[in-house]
């Protein structure tokens, strides 16, 4: 009976940390290029079960068998597939079509005053009062030679990344193209970071301009999977309850002498 109740207890528990996920993709529906994080469960080791201090003449813990706690959280990974393209007409918005592994080159300014190198595929970009081009944050978005700038809205952005204006050419976007882009890992602002394991890959999709990228997650299905999580949760919450009940007429009603 107690097996059961760890058993309920440990779902409950696997089962709160895939809500937050959920929720957090469910917040994010919105959010210009976000990705989704996507859970898997794995099968929780068996344990064996002891008991200690128990009365008699061994003075030495007693094996009750072996324990199984059904599930346990497994890898918490990042679903890089594309998401709908959706025209917007504005010059300064930018979006990667057939390629979810490239991504906008970003500085950003860190608090010892150095610059590193961030990714994103939000390309809701703007243009500053110096002709910079930045993100909804305020950081420059950088080109092959550098900070791209630009004379106004009045500019092309070819589908290779080359950015024109009527009278030259600018730059070229630096396209960050990610072999592997499991290994980035997220830190704020829909940015994303190298590690070790990231390896480079080769360019081979296009730069749309006047299009922005919408986020992965499928609210309809988000929604489904979050109602499915709140039921296996209840599901659990009643087991214990039973269980509980269980115990309490075992340990009060059955042994009562009259």
């Amino acid at each position: 009976m107690i097996r059961g109740l760890y058993t309920s207890g440990w779902g409950m528990m696997t089962l709160q940390h895939k809500m937050d996920i959920v929720a957090n993709n469910m917040a994010n529906s919105a959010t210009t290029g976000f990705k989704k994080y996507t859970l898997s469960f794995e099968a929780f080791p068996d344990m064996t079960a002891q008991r200690i201090h128990d009365a008699g003449d061994n003075p030495f813990t007693r094996k009750l068998g072996v324990m199984t706690l059904f599930n346990n959280l497994g890898e918490v990974k990042t679903d890089f597939s594309q998401g709908t393209l959706v025209s917007s007409g504005n010059a300064t918005d930018l979006a990667f079509d057939a390629d979810d592994k490239a991504f906008f080159t970003i500085s950003v300014l860190q608090p010892d005053g150095t610059l590193k190198e961030a990714y994103t595929r939000d390309g809701a970009f703007q243009i500053t009062s110096e002709g910079v081009l930045v993100t909804k944050n305020g950081n420059p978005v950088m080109g092959e030679n550098g900070i791209i700038k630009v004379p106004g809205a009045d500019f092309l952005v070819r589908a290779d990344g080359t950015v024109e204006t009527s009278e030259a050419v600018v730059d070229r976007l630096k396209i960050k193209v990610v072999a592997n882009p499991g290994s980035l890992r997220k830190f704020g602002a829909n940015l994303l970071e190298i590690t070790p394991e990231t390896t480079e890959g080769v360019f081979e999709g296009e730069v749309r301009q006047g299009s922005l990228e919408q986020s992965n997650v499928d609210s309809v299905r988000a929604m489904v999977e979050m109602m499915t999580v709140l039921r296996a949760y209840e599901s659990n919450q009643k087991m214990i309850q039973y269980q509980d009940a269980t115990l309490d007429k075992a340990c009060n009603e059955i042994g009562r002498v009259r």
